[in-house]
C-alpha cells in the first residue's frame, strides 16, 4: 500500500531549544513526524485533547492537517515556527536559550487518495514512547538519520529521506502491535493473522478471479469465518475490498500511463473496458476516461 501511495520521506532542519520557549506550526500536509533525540518538551495538537509529554527517544506522527505547538512548558506565548526554521544554520533551527532539546523532524508526502487509503485509518496522533516494545527499531532508524544529518556524507539527503520512510514502516509496525484496535480498515486487517493472509493474496494477485471460498482456503479457515473476521477487522467484505483495491491500481495506471482502457481493465482483473468503467465510476465517482483527463478527485 505504501508503494501504491508513493510514500516519500523528507527531512526538515533539526530543532535545538533551551530555557522557556514555544513554537506554533502550521497544519502539515500528509504525515508530519518529530523525534526527540535529547531533552524533553510538550506537544499540543489543535483539537487533539490533552498535551503529550515527549521525552528523549520518543517519536510521534501527526496524520491530520491541523496546527500544533511544541513547548518547553506552560505559560509561554508560542512564536511562529516558520521564521525560526527559515533562519536555520547548518541544518539546525534554534529557539530559546541553550540546547537542552534536540529534535529531528520531517514528513511524508503521498500520491493522491492517500488520506482515504492510509491516513483515515490512523488516529490523529501516533505516539511511540522510547520504552514501547519494538521501539528499538524506530530508534535505530532515527539514529541512522541523525548520523546522516550530522556527518553529511555523500548523498546524505537522499539516504536520510529513504531512512525516514523506513522509520515510518517501523512506527506503523509498533503502533499496530501495541494497539491493533487504534487502526481501522486494511491496517487493522493486517493485525489479524487470518485476514492478513487474505489481504496478501489480493494485494499480490489482484487480477486473479478470487472467491471468498478460495481466499478462505488459502487462510486455512472456513468461508464464513473469513467473511466474518474480514468484515470485523476491515469494515467491508473480502470481495468489496478486492474491488476497491483493483480500482486503486487502475487509478494509478490511468494517472501514470497511456495504455488503452481495455488493457488497464485486464491488468487489474476486469474482463472488459465496460466492466472496469462501471466499477470505477461507482467507487471513484467519475469514469476512467474522465479521471485520466484530470476530472477525478485530487
Amino acid at each position: 500500500m505504501l508503494t501504491l501511495l508513493e510514500a516519500r520521506g523528507h527531512l526538515s532542519a533539526r530543532l535545538a531549544a533551551g530555557g522557556d520557549w514555544a513554537l506554533r506550526f502550521d497544519a502539515p500536509d500528509g504525515i508530519k513526524f518529530n523525534a526527540v533525540r535529547r531533552g524533553s518538551c510538550v506537544l499540543e495538537v489543535e483539537g487533539g485533547g490533552q498535551p503529550i509529554e515527549l521525552a528523549a527517544g520518543d517519536c510521534y506522527l501527526l496524520t491530520r492537517p491541523v496546527p500544533f505547538v511544541l513547548r518547553s512548558g506552560p505559560g509561554v506565548v508560542p512564536a511562529d515556527a516558520g521564521p525560526v526554521f527559515a533562519r536555520a544554520d547548518a541544518g539546525i533551527a534554534r529557539v530559546g536559550d541553550g540546547d537542552d532539546l534536540l529534535m529531528l523532524g520531517g514528513g511524508f508526502t503521498f500520491a493522491e487518495r492517500a488520506r482515504r487509503l492510509l491516513l483515515d485509518g490512523l488516529p490523529p496522533v501516533v505516539h511511540v514512547p522510547a520504552g514501547t516494545r519494538g521501539a528499538e527499531t524506530v530508534g535505530w532508524a532515527l539514529a541512522e538519520i541523525e548520523a546522516e544529518l550530522t556527518d553529511r556524507p555523500m548523498a546524505s539527503g537522499v539516504v536520510a529521506g529513504h531512512l525516514a520512510t523506513v522509520m515510518l514502516v517501523h512506527v506503523l509496525r509498533v503502533h499496530l502491535a501495541h494497539d491493533p484496535t487504534a487502526a481501522s480498515g486494511w491496517l487493522r486487517g493486517l493485525t489479524d493473522p487470518v485476514v492478513a493472509v487474505a489481504l496478501a493474496q489480493m494485494h499480490t494477485a489482484p487480477a486473479h478471479p478470487w472467491t471468498v471460498a478460495e481466499l478462505a482456503e488459502r487462510a486455512s479457515v472456513s468461508r464464513s469465518t473469513l467473511a466474518a473476521r474480514f468484515r470485523t477487522a476491515v469494515g467491508t467484505g473480502p470481495l468489496d475490498y478486492l474491488t476497491r483495491w483493483r480500482i486503486e491500481l487502475a487509478a494509478r495506471r490511468l494517472r501514470e500511463g497511456s495504455a488503452p482502457l481495455a488493457s488497464v481493465a485486464r491488468a487489474v482483473g476486469y474482463g472488459s473496458e465496460s466492466a472496469l468503467s462501471v466499477a470505477f465510476t461507482r467507487v471513484v465517482g467519475v469514469s476512467p476516461s474522465a479521471y485520466r483527463r484530470g476530472a477525478g478527485p485530487r
